[in-house]
């Protein structure tokens, strides 16, 4: 992963642009320091995580972090763009794992075994922090509250796996989605960004094989969602024009108890 810097800017869908100068904005000045591990650490304290903090070039759609059965070595998080993970499934497919948006830490699922039970591939032009995790292990023997960050990583972790067994067990096809999408609008929301106007930067059959769905039936559902004023969808463009409107479905309760919750 040792790569030379990369100083030209490289062109993102949308207009949008990554220069590495950006990428090397240390996390004292990160905005998504309230994410990530800093939070919480004295200031001295997340000078000594930035030191051992890996910066590396943009990484394109098709590039892995990792694939599965490699040695496990580091923790990425997400800075710029977004990750998928999956696992090889019993008929040889791909099973969808999880969508990683910035902030967000993968690869803690190998520290058990030392090794990766799953890939990491990179869905749009992306940056990554990487963390040596045997120097991460280290700092966090001496720091207190980067040891309680870790725990509430991995907690976290645990309590995705619990909710996405939840809505693959129980939800109705139209309640997955629409779960999906309003995890996608919190987590925006969460960033800074529009929580009802983004681009997806996962295919349609991607987000059917995450939610246990066929391409069709995923396609159909944008397809119902659009002409019933639940949102707008121009391909990868998305925009919610009934986020009360969704709430109510993910959570069962009247719209109007949605609004009084949001006010």
């Amino acid at each position: 992963m040792n790569t030379p810097a990369l100083t030209t800017l490289t062109a993102l869908p949308e207009g949008k642009i990554i220069s590495f100068e950006s990428i090397r904005v240390a996390c004292r000045n990160c905005t998504l320091m309230t994410l990530c591990l800093p939070l919480g650490l004295a200031p001295e304290d997340v000078e000594r995580l930035d030191s051992i903090v890996r910066r590396n070039r943009p990484l394109h759609r098709g590039d892995y972090l990792f694939q599965s059965g490699d040695r496990f070595r580091s923790l990425f998080v997400v800075k710029t763009g977004s990750v998928k993970t999956f696992a090889q499934s019993p008929e040889g497919g791909e099973q969808v794992l999880g969508f990683h948006l910035p902030g967000e830490i993968i690869g803690l699922d190998a520290i058990e075994k030392d090794a990766h039970v799953c890939s990491a591939k990179v869905l749009e032009t992306s940056a990554v922090c990487e963390l040596p995790f045997g120097r991460l292990e280290e700092l966090s023997f001496t720091i207190p509250s980067l040891q309680h960050q870790m725990y509430r990583l991995l907690s976290k972790e645990i309590a995705h796996e619990t909710e996405m067994l939840l809505l693959l067990g129980k939800k109705s096809a139209e309640d997955r989605l629409a779960t999906f999408l309003l995890s996608l609008s919190q987590r925006f929301r969460k960033r800074g960004l529009s929580p009802t106007d983004f681009y997806l930067s996962m295919s349609r059959h991607e987000i059917g094989n995450y939610l246990g769905l066929a391409v069709e039936t995923v396609s159909r559902l944008f397809t119902r969602f659009h002409d019933e004023g639940l949102l707008k969808v121009d391909r990868k463009h998305i925009q919610l024009t009934n986020l009360d409107a969704i709430e109510a479905m993910v959570s069962r309760v009247p719209v109007e108890e949605c609004r009084r919750r949001m006010s």
